[in-house]
């Protein structure tokens, strides 16, 4: 039998490789260079491949729980890779649509299909620490533009953008195909206290996709996501120009703080992911709503560096802590039966999110002037949904509710 560790390992494997994405910013400037093109146009090409991330996670969850985690992962390893080839070829040819055929479409489908793929596998592996198991891989996901910006930027320093590409490409799919290789099911009679195969182990709650999409509890649960992902992302998008304009930060200061976001993204994930195994999801997501309505409301009336950066800190951990925390609640509420499809259909919010969120600060910061009205505004949206999780908290089925207080 597979060592489990080695499991959660190679999930990590895949969302180090696929979380690169988030040093997209490393990549704008010598992208509008060689092609001649504006930031707005750039920017395009980010936007998609977070969209397609989010939909091919939610139409294609179905299939990777199907075809089952190693299939998908290589799925997931080929298109990530042919995604990267195909960007460093629209460089060379210096044309856009290819680069957003390329790096947004089929390199968005290839996050998607990789994001979700190792999930419930290792809720699986380890039935008895969901929220830690599911931290571990998307931890990876957020420490991967930590890791990737600086091997980015040095190999565009070293070689040339278009080598950069075809690089990367062949690293990450020498990373992610063994660590698809590896991945596979525990059989249905493992016993994670031996981790042998002994006991036949049962869930008392188990639901399909279809099942889970006819609950009210998805779509709560899809709103709560939805809101801490938009206000997350609102915030990382303007956090060192307003760091620089509002809080008179230099240049280099902002810089060496949106390091620490990236940290403090990957470790919020497998702590607060690890936390909800003892105090239980629900809990966890009313700390985060309690916490983050606090946080930008006060980060909203500071112009002291160091509170400044401690507000962003905690509000960065919880919007990491949220997409790890979600798989756990999901096969809490639903089972683990189809819980790679059902993950899937909830990260819509994702994609909707990475639409909606710079929109509004683009929006708020243009209505008002003002970066402050922008973040009581995401302090207002979480006092709605801490009502929401309340909801949720206390009106979830009795079988829930005696799990999480196991």
């Amino acid at each position: 039998m597979k060592n489990r560790w080695l499991i959660a390992l190679s999930a990590v494997g895949i969302h180090v490789c696929i979380g690169s994405v988030y040093a997209w910013s490393v990549l704008t400037k010598p992208i509008m260079k060689e092609l001649g093109v504006g930031l707005k146009e750039t920017q395009w090409t980010f936007s998609l491949a977070i969209l397609f991330l989010g939909l091919s996670a939610a139409f294609l969850g179905s299939y990777v729980e199907k075809l089952g985690p190693k299939k998908s992962g290589l799925i997931s390893a080929a298109f990530f890779s042919i995604g990267l080839f195909g960007t460093g070829v629209a460089v060379y040819l210096k044309t856009l649509p290819l680069l957003y055929l390329f790096y947004g479409i089929i390199g968005g489908i290839g996050l998607g299909i990789g994001y979700i793929t190792p999930v419930s596998t290792l809720v699986k592996w380890f039935p008895e620490k969901r929220g830690f198991a599911t931290g571990i891989a998307i931890m990876g996901f957020g420490f991967a533009s930590f890791i990737a910006g600086p091997i980015i930027q040095t190999l565009i320093e070293k070689y040339s953008l278009i080598a950069t590409f075809e690089i990367l490409g062949i690293i990450y799919l020498l990373i992610m195909t063994p660590s698809a290789l590896y991945l596979e099911q525990p059989p249905e009679t493992y016993n994670v206290v031996t981790n042998l195969s002994i006991t036949p182990v049962t869930e008392r709650y188990q639901m399909t996709s279809l099942e889970a999409l006819k609950t009210w509890q998805f779509y709560a649960l899809w709103w709560m996501l939805f809101t801490n992902i938009t206000c997350g992302i609102g915030l990382l998008s303007v956090v060192s120009p307003f760091a620089q304009e509002v809080i008179k930060m230099s240049p280099i200061a902002a810089a060496t703080m949106v390091g620490m976001v990236g940290l403090l993204n990957g470790f919020g994930r497998i702590i607060w992911a690890s936390v909800s195994d003892y105090i239980g999801r629900a809990n966890t997501y009313l700390a985060f709503f309690l916490i983050q309505i606090i946080a930008f409301f006060l980060l909203s009336h500071t112009t002291d560096s160091i509170s400044f950066q401690l507000f962003v800190y905690l509000i960065i951990s919880c919007y990491g802590g949220g997409f790890a925390t979600i798989p756990a609640f999901l096969s809490d509420l639903f089972g683990t039966k189809e819980l790679s499809a059902i993950h899937g259909k909830i990260l819509s919010a994702w994609a909707a999110a990475g639409v909606v969120g710079p929109f509004l600060v683009a929006w708020v910061k243009e209505t008002t002037n003002s970066y402050n009205d922008m973040l009581l505004v995401f302090s207002y949206c979480f006092i709605v949904t801490l009502i929401v999780a309340t909801v949720v908290k206390f009106k979830q089925s009795p079988t829930v509710n005696s799990e999480q207080s196991a």
